[in-house]
């Protein structure tokens, strides 16, 4: 099976002295190509810390983390600026949309820094697909949290990256507006071949991934392939009370 993203004995540490904090313990992880994979823990698990380790958002203390045949691990800044621009997409929480901006200027931002233009077919392709071809004049502050979210996703899709990464795109927005946007992500993944990484807290959010992944205190302790909302409550349940925690 091809990987679009794989992690060996992934370690990540913050601090230093006698009591640096330990954010992932030898962690390993495969991605396949094309799929749609949620990464869950309980708080202060290192879910983050995994997708930005895997994303390359954040250097890794020991281990080694690949994007295809790239050894992101082992890249310099320079080289690592330029894969996260032009083979990686991003969505997070916040949209974090540039404001003076409208929505097909946000959109196609990816292409003009890296000095890319979008092919002919495929931005009218993307907007069709996030359901904004009423809204690429409108600025973000004219839109709704479920249609700038929208927006961040085409932004993710229009370089056509390897790998999409999510860190809880859907915590601030409400049940009716977050079924929408995961369905948009799992369509990228089953009908535009995307991979897609997405860390979530919500049990329901990884109902629409194809597996899901789980952490506690820095280590990978299980996994579940078509996770049920029901199945991932249960083992999140035991993974709370076994880290001592209760959110």
């Amino acid at each position: 099976m091809e990987h679009a993203v794989q992690l060996r004995d992934v370690t990540k540490r913050y601090g230093r002295g006698p009591r640096p904090v330990l954010a992932l313990d030898r962690v390993s992880a495969d991605i396949p190509v094309g799929s749609f994979t949620a990464v869950m823990g309980p708080s202060g698990s290192g879910k983050s810390t995994f997708l930005h380790c895997a994303a390359g958002l954040d250097r890794v203390s020991s281990g080694e983390v690949r994007l295809g045949s790239t050894y992101v691990s082992r890249l310099g800044e320079a080289s690592l600026t330029r894969l996260r621009r032009q083979r990686l997409g991003f969505v997070f929480q916040a949209f974090n949309l540039v404001p003076s901006l409208n929505v097909e200027q946000n959109i196609v931002l990816p292409l003009r820094l890296g000095r890319r233009k979008a092919s002919r077919d495929w931005l009218p392709y993307v907007v069709e697909q996030v359901g904004l071809g009423d809204r690429l004049k409108h600025m973000p502050s004219e839109l709704s949290g479920g249609q700038q979210q929208r927006v961040a996703i085409a932004r993710a899709l229009i370089t056509r990256p390897e790998v999409i990464f999510a860190d809880e795109p859907t915590g601030a927005l409400d049940p009716g507006t977050a079924h929408s946007v995961l369905a948009l992500l799992r369509r990228a993944a089953t009908d535009l071949h995307q991979t897609v990484v997405m860390v979530t807290h919500d049990p329901h959010a990884a109902a629409y991934t194809d597996s899901a992944l789980f952490l506690a205190q820095g280590r990978m302790v299980s996994s579940l392939a078509s996770p049920t909302a029901d199945r991932v409550s249960s083992l999140m349940t035991g993974l709370r009370r076994g880290a001592g925690c209760c959110g």
